[in-house]
């Protein structure tokens, strides 16, 4: 949720700077329009609040009167009348303000946060900024196999049997295919944990519709979740953010014990609504897949570092596996809802030719933070402030099996395991088909 004092100390700045995330079309014509009722609403609600004290404060003083009069022996029926009429005036605009709120608050939550003003300006993901490359590409003597070649060939990736279990879009692994997918989650929990400096947390799967409003997924991403019939409506993760983010949901920290560094390794559930007929062979786009996450919980001067740091450590999975990428910083456009800042980790496949993103990391600023509710009190006193909140994949699980088997892959159909990940599995070098 965006800070509404943005929208009125220097509305025309936050217009153009939002507006940003859209070249044209409908969404750009929407936020627009969005933005402006935005404004209106924060009017009416502040003058509909200042009207309702006023009232209160006429009622309060005719009440005080009425007793005096009494006390005094005095008739107070005349006064008591206006109290009456007041109390009625008062309900009026109480249920005015009220539906003002809810309107206000409705749409706020369905504005994206504010472009960091040293995010590029762009139309699509064509206008993203490559900031680096690290690692050779692969040169093969033979034309390279995609993932879901090599995994049907060795025997450990049956899509076929997922299908028959699931439906389109989940994948099976098997033997030391499963075996590698559990080695390569371990090792990068025991990287983040052990020289990163995060906490390990083994959240739900399973949150609430608050939950999910905390981090923005609700109201505005609603049908690219799994819903659970329930009670109350609840949801399956689409990413270990949510759960971790809202750790400190309504919670006053203090300044002292930031920055707070968490990291998971969950399935993540995305219905991928608007998807179809992308990346439908092989499991680069699935329902249902692994990923280890890191979040971080930080006082605000020091998001910006964070950012670069937390993308340092996601990198650093794939240099020790040593597997070639490079690092883009999304324009505009492509970012997330919830993103001020975002640098994308898109890994070398030598069988399409092209890189392609293994992890997003994104500074939230404070948009999250007003969401969950999310503060501390800072070390030199005064009122409690938002936190800045960040996350980022470090790394998707799947894609970084994917990966590992395009560019490790041998001209007689085996893998090579890259030496750092051998003790993961009990020192085997090689994958080879039975």
């Amino acid at each position: 949720m965006i800070d509404i004092r943005l929208l009125r100390d220097n509305p025309d700045e936050l217009r153009r700077r939002l507006l940003t995330r859209h070249s044209t079309g409908q969404a750009y014509a929407q936020l627009g329009e969005d933005i402006n009722r935005l404004a209106v609403l924060d009017e009416e609600r502040r003058e509909a609040l200042q009207a309702s004290q006023h009232l209160e404060q006429q009622r309060n003083e005719l009440s005080k009167q009425i007793g005096m009069r009494k006390r005094a022996g005095e008739d107070a029926a005349e006064l008591q009348e206006q109290v009456q009429q007041l109390k009625q005036e008062l309900e009026t605009h109480k249920r005015r303000l009220d539906e003002v709120e809810a309107e206000f608050n409705d749409l706020a939550l369905r504005i994206p946060n504010v472009p960091d003003p040293t995010v590029p300006c762009g139309g699509s993901e064509q206008d993203n900024v490559e900031i680096r490359r690290v690692g050779d590409q692969p040169r093969f003597d033979f034309e390279p196999r995609q993932h879901f070649e090599l995994g049907a060939e060795l025997g450990i990736l049956d899509l076929e049997r997922a299908a028959k279990l699931s439906g389109a879009r989940f994948s099976l692994l098997s033997g030391i295919g499963a075996r590698l997918e559990r080695a390569l989650t371990t090792f990068m929990l025991d990287l983040h944990t052990k020289e990163h400096g995060y906490t390990e947390i083994a959240p739900p799967y399973i949150v609430s519709g608050d939950t999910m409003r905390g981090t923005g997924q609700l109201p505005k991403f609603a049908e690219d979740l799994f819903r659970l019939e329930h009670e109350k409506p609840m949801y399956l993760i689409p990413t270990a953010e949510v759960p971790l983010t809202n750790l400190h949901a309504d919670e006053v920290l203090a300044e002292a014990d930031l920055p707070r560094l968490y990291t998971a390794f969950t399935p993540c559930f995305r219905s991928e609504a608007g998807s179809y007929g992308k990346d439908t062979r092989g499991i680069m786009r699935v329902h249902q897949f692994d990923k280890v996450e890191l979040v971080n919980v930080v006082a605000p001067e020091t998001s910006n570092e964070a950012l670069e740091t937390m993308t340092r450590s996601a990198e650093r999975v794939l240099q020790l596996l040593e597997i070639p990428y490079r690092v883009v910083v999304l324009c505009t456009a492509d970012m997330g809802f919830a993103a001020a800042k975002t640098y994308d980790i898109e890994v070398w496949l030598p069988a399409q030719g092209c890189y392609r993103e293994i992890s997003s990391c994104s500074n939230c600023t404070d948009f999250q933070a007003r969401r969950a509710g999310i503060r501390y009190k800072p070390a030199g006193g005064g009122k409690p402030q938002f936190v800045h909140t960040l996350n980022g994949s470090g790394l998707a699980v799947g894609r970084t099996w994917i990966a590992l088997l395009e560019n490790f892959q041998q001209a007689d159909g085996s893998v090579v395991i890259p030496p750092v990940l051998r003790p993961y599995v009990d020192g085997c070098e090689r994958i080879t088909a039975p």
